[in-house]
């Protein structure tokens, strides 16, 4: 299921055998309810074939978060200390005992599996629905997603033999539900919802245009980014990109002539894919999102690498199993980019805990790796990634993993940012609020008191983390210009300041920052405070922007001389 570019390992060959008798089976997860976005069809074809992942328990992962927190607090003395590959793999890799198990389990199933992860905790087998529903007493399904009439299989439960549930921590495709995966939406966005400029209150280095149209030039003068040329080859920055989503070399082009003259119109991106992933060059294919992400990374982070990584459509549905292999393409590669920035996602619930756990779990291992995770928070405000209908509050995914950086949107100019409406924001059902995390949180829920509560889980992760502006950018796209709107224009821009932060420490002897939030909790000194404005959805007015973390616009928007400073001293 991963893409050629990722290091298969065969398993020990699997001796054919007959079928145990029955086991005690014990149920490993279940589903109360189809959700609402699904319709059931009816039984899955026996002979249809499932592309099982088995997530298996690392034997260490307890040690790789203390390493991770180790690495990534200022004033540890294993501040930026990452580790390699290897040192990264001793933490991640399942036990000889577990391997041995689930070996045991598929070979009494004649059935062989491959390693499908750098660290060896992810296997992959193709099964038939009939031998699915015998070896895990399941009841496999075939259910349509009605907006877009796109069929999966799934069960509402599945069970595992007593013995292995030690061994195994997730399995997919099972009880999640993971909808197609999709790009931020690109609102539409009415002078009325802009902050008006006000020439009184602004500095004249940022035009007044900026309030309207968000260019690079407008970034640069707000945040008061460099426009001088990295230097350190070593240092890259990743984009994400999926759903036949292509970035044009020819509209990079057009756009550095038209946005960053000062920048040679040749300069370009590289390509990485994974899953069978392509790049086709044609305006007719020109995507909009990841055209949106790749100017927005070249034209902010001057000079330094940028990388497209293109997936393919060879796994079967959902946000989960592209984050899945995106993030196991990467994690193999002995030094990792040092930014991934990715404008996709979906709804917390539409995945299971357990594998929201281990996806999680290799963003972790990636942050102990040196890189730096950022996800566009969502579009939907308080409504998901999407905005939808619902009584209760619903989380994006998997903006609620602690160790990654959520980013969400602001529009207007600073020093009068507001938050966007349909910036996602909230608290995770699935994680624990983190320590670096809990003392900002606790004085955003004292102010907000009884606002909306029972709505939402108080002690959950809490994001976005930061955020940046979001409204009305200009990009070129199939040849054309473009205004475009969302979160997905807030990750890719944030991605760059870090990307540029990390050219300085490399530059200086130092280490890039690796995972980002707790140092960014530490410093909270370092953003344009953002408290007017609020998200929306599910009927109310969602959470309010408020001095320090909001859960709506984070700490604030990025101010790149106080990041670099307190990096530099970190």
């Amino acid at each position: 299921m991963i893409g050629a570019s990722l290091f298969f390992v065969s398993l020990l060959s699997l001796a054919a055998a007959s079928p145990a008798a029955r086991p005690n089976f014990v149920v490993h997860e279940k589903r109360d309810a189809v959700p609402s976005s699904f319709a059931k069809v009816g039984p899955a074809p026996s002979s249809a074939t499932i592309p099982l992942r088995i997530g298996l328990f690392s034997n260490n992962f307890p040690g790789l978060e203390e390493t991770l927190y180790a690495v990534s607090t200022p004033g540890s003395a294993q501040y930026g200390q990452h580790l390699t590959l290897e040192e990264a793999k001793a933490f991640m890799e399942p036990t000889a005992e577990s391997l041995a198990a689930v070996t045991a389990w598929l070979d009494s199933h004649d059935l062989k599996a491959t390693v499908a992860s750098p660290y060896g905790e992810w296997l992959t087998v193709d099964v038939p629905v009939s031998k699915a529903n015998e070896m895990l007493d399941a009841n496999y399904e075939t259910f349509t997603h009605i907006d877009t009439g796109k069929q999966i299989i799934r069960t509402l439960s599945y069970s595992l033999p007593a013995e292995l549930h030690a061994h195994i921590e997730a399995m997919h495709p099972t009880t999640g539900f993971g909808k197609p995966l999709t790009a931020g939406r690109q609102p539409v966005v009415t002078a009325s919802d802009r902050p008006a400029f006000n020439s009184s209150i602004h500095s004249d280095a940022v035009p007044s245009s900026c309030a309207s149209t968000v260019t690079p030039a407008c970034l640069q003068a707000m945040y008061g980014i460099p426009t001088t040329l990295a230097t350190q080859k070593s240092n890259s920055i990743a984009v994400a990109g999926f759903i036949e989503q292509f970035a044009q070399t020819k509209d990079l082009t057009a756009f550095l002539q038209r946005f960053r003259t000062d920048l040679p119109s040749s300069t370009t991106f590289a390509l990485r894919t994974f899953d069978n992933g392509k790049n086709t060059q044609s305006a007719s294919q020109a995507g909009i999102e990841a055209n949106l992400d790749i100017e927005y990374t070249v034209g902010i982070a001057s000079g330094v690498p940028i990388t497209f990584v293109s997936g393919g459509e060879t796994f079967s549905d959902g946000a989960l199993e592209g984050f899945l292999d995106i993030i196991n393409n990467l994690s193999q590669l002995s030094t990792v980019p040092q930014v991934l920035t990715t404008s996709y996602g979906e709804d917390e619930p539409d995945q299971t805990a357990a594998t929201f756990t281990k996806l999680c779990n290799a963003y972790a291992a990636y942050g102990t790796r040196g890189g730096s995770i950022l996800f566009a928070s969502g579009d939907g405000g308080v409504a998901g990634g999407q905005s939808q209908s619902c009584s209760n509050f619903i989380v994006a995914f998997p903006s609620g993993c602690p160790f990654l950086t959520s980013v969400g949107a602001v529009s207007g100019i600073p020093p009068s940012e507001t938050a966007a409406s349909f910036s996602s924001g909230g608290f995770s059902r699935v994680f624990t609020q983190p320590s670096y995390q809990t003392t900002a949180v606790k004085t955003y829920l004292t102010a907000l008191g009884s606002t909306n509560s029972g709505k939402f889980t108080p002690t959950g992760r809490a994001f976005p983390d930061v955020s940046a502006q979001g409204v009305d950018y200009e990009i070129v796209s199939g040849g054309t210009l473009e205004g475009v709107s969302g979160t997905s224009c807030s990750s890719p821009m944030f991605a760059s300041v870090i990307g540029l932060v990390n050219d300085r420490l490399i530059a200086a002897g130092k280490a890039p920052l690796g995972f980002l939030n707790p140092f960014l909790y530490a410093n909270p000194g370092m953003f344009n405070d953002v408290t007017l404005g609020h998200n929306t959805g599910c009927n109310t007015n969602g959470f309010p922007a408020r001095a320090g973390w909001d859960p709506v616009t984070g700490l604030g928007t990025p101010n790149f001389a106080a990041i670099l400073a307190a990096a530099m001293s970190a």
